[in-house]
């Protein structure tokens, strides 16, 4: 029997359940990642939703939900598989994607950055975000992710608190991503490219906004799957 949400639940809760209500959530600019740990009912003020047809919406996506989907395997596997999947599947597309990007952002500000300045503060925002991620993803790698299974293999380990303040600077970093993420579509209007728009410039409010989806998604494996078992 399927899980009924209510204005009480949980926004990471209800995305640990059926994944595909990020997709909701996203359309709505309601944050399940950072600020998942928030109720329906608080998470709908000043959103363009009515809090019923909200857990209506999302109720309609768990009853037609793919059981086999991404976030719900990983809710009940082990930190080392959550962590070596985050790497794979996030860590190393995120990398390749930030470097592809990079040229088109910069492009498309040079050529239209005079009839549409938003664009300079896109290519600002980009580079920001870019150096942001490879840098978090990179310390993750080397150093927090181990310090996390040497936590996982004990529990009494001396440096306890160390480790679970190096997380904490984790979702502190999960956070300032997020908002310039927030800032992005803001500035690009929900990543709609202008009627004038050439087809580099639509590539990139579409890949700005596909990289927001995964972003979010690896945010929200971490802040809500994986750090909450070692506080």
């Amino acid at each position: 029997m399927s899980v009924t949400f209510t204005t009480n639940s949980l926004v990471k809760d209800i995305v640990n359940i059926a994944p595909k209500t990020s997709d909701i959530f996203k359309k709505y600019r309601i944050d399940f990642c950072c600020g998942g740990n928030t109720p329906l009912s608080t998470a709908v003020s000043g959103k363009p939703v009515q809090l019923d047809e909200l857990v209506q919406e999302l109720n309609n996506a768990n009853e037609n939900a793919d059981q086999s989907d991404d976030v719900a395997v990983w809710t009940n596997s082990s930190s080392e598989e959550i962590i070596q999947h985050i790497i794979e599947r996030y860590h190393r597309p995120l990398d390749e994607e930030l470097h592809a990007l990079s040229p088109y952002v910069t492009k498309v500000a040079r050529v239209h950055g005079g009839g549409h300045p938003e664009l300079l503060k896109v290519q600002e925002l980009f580079k920001e975000l870019k150096q942001e991620l490879l840098e978090h993803t990179g310390k993750e790698e080397a150093t927090s992710f181990p310090h996390i299974l040497t936590l996982e293999a004990n529990p009494q380990i001396e440096n306890k608190e160390e480790i679970i303040e190096e997380i904490r600077e984790l979702e502190k970093e999960h956070d300032h991503a997020g908002d310039i993420l927030k800032q992005l579509r803001e500035i690009t209007n929900d990543f709609t490219p202008p009627v004038d728009g050439c087809g580099t410039y639509r590539l990139v409010y579409k890949r700005l906004e596909m990289l927001e989806g995964d972003t979010f998604m690896h945010v929200h494996l971490e802040n809500n799957i994986l750090f909450p078992r070692y506080f």
